[in-house]
């Protein structure tokens, strides 16, 4: 069951943030000189309650999962590719591990149902639900239950990671046809046309997207008498942007920050927000897509990412990259000097 939903998400501690803005005030050079930098420690420090926060125990959760709507010919990749790529996460080929690698982060492979299974992966948590969630176009996504175990294994990936002691969650998604799926579950959200948000996903030609068009229209056509976000999200979602959606709530509501990758994962911060409004003060964007429809959900949740590199990969990769900014943040506002330690006259 889902109930878990209804508990209220944690409150930022406004003590530490103010701390925060008073050390940030202290350090030696022009005040709000470092711009952004500034109200990402601030911000941080709220998030993780102390006055000095820290982003060094990054944890990296990948959900991958297909999807039905992948028959209607939306991808420019086949559908054998997600299972493929489930392998080379956990062998370390993948651009997610390679980061991972380099930030020291630990990378939590989620198996929730690929068409091309490749069975027992060492490195890979198998929690399949389906094979695939049903074609959007003519069956909704998933079953109640299929929903449930979806959200679920969100919150059971944020509770390894608080095992961990992890100071940052950030979510992944590999599934071919996915973007589609998700594409769908905006518009449903947003109430936007198609056409605003359908884009290139794995790299279509305007005929493809025409294509993809047509497919989210037929499908929001099709489910047009869902009348709630959880709803929406069982007919038109992704096992694993459900998984998303799951984990940033249960993240919020254990109060650990999420940095949010691009396209999918904020379709999936769409639907978590919609779910739990509480949940949005836990969320930091880390990049702004060339999916054509990510600026419209970011706008819709009032967010400014931290970069804007042209990236469309997914698999949490944008997010990862922006780690570092987190880090020398966080760097920045715990180990300069104040004035008074420099002896440096103030303005």
């Amino acid at each position: 069951m889902n109930d878990w939903l209804a508990a209220p998400c944690r409150v930022p501690d406004e003590d530490a943030a103010a701390a925060a803005t008073r050390r940030q005030a202290r350090l030696t050079k022009p005040a709000g000189s470092l711009g952004r930098m500034e109200d990402l420690a601030v911000q941080l420090a709220g998030l993780q309650g102390r006055e000095r926060p820290t982003a060094g125990r990054v944890w990296i959760a990948i959900f991958a999962a297909d999807h039905g709507v992948a028959a209607e010919g939306v991808s420019a990749y086949p559908q054998a590719v997600t299972g493929e790529m489930l392998r080379n996460f956990a062998s370390g080929g993948a651009a997610i591990a390679v980061l991972a690698r380099e930030l020291d982060a630990t990378l939590d492979v989620v198996n929730l149902g690929t068409v091309n299974d490749p069975g027992d992966v060492p490195g890979v948590y198998r929690r399949v639900i389906a094979p695939s969630t049903a074609n959007i176009v003519t069956h909704d996504a998933m079953t109640l239950e299929q929903l449930d175990a979806a959200l679920a294994e969100g919150k059971a990936s944020v509770r390894r990671s608080l095992a961990a002691g992890t100071d940052i969650f950030i979510g992944g998604d590999m599934g071919i046809g996915n973007t589609t799926s998700a594409s769908a579950l905006a518009c449903a959200l947003l109430g936007a046309a198609p056409d605003t948000l359908a884009g290139a996903g794995t790299g279509l030609d305007a005929a493809g997207i025409a294509r993809k068009t047509d497919v989210i229209a037929r499908a929001l056509h099709r489910h047009s008498g869902a009348d709630t976000p959880l709803e929406w999200l069982r007919r038109l979602g992704g096992f694993e942007v459900a998984a998303l959606t799951g984990a940033f709530v249960a993240a919020a509501q254990h109060g650990v920050p999420v940095l949010v990758d691009g396209h999918i994962a904020s379709v999936a911060a769409l639907a978590a927000v919609a779910l739990r409004p509480d949940a949005r003060p836990w969320l930091v964007f880390a990049h702004r897509s060339r999916e054509r429809g990510h600026a419209r959900v970011l706008a819709a949740l009032d967010a400014e990412p931290l970069l804007d590199l042209s990236l469309r990969l997914g698999e949490a990769s944008g997010a990862a990259i922006a780690v570092p900014l987190l880090r020398l943040a966080c760097a920045l506002h715990g180990s300069m000097a104040t004035f008074a330690e420099a002896g440096v006259s103030e303005a």
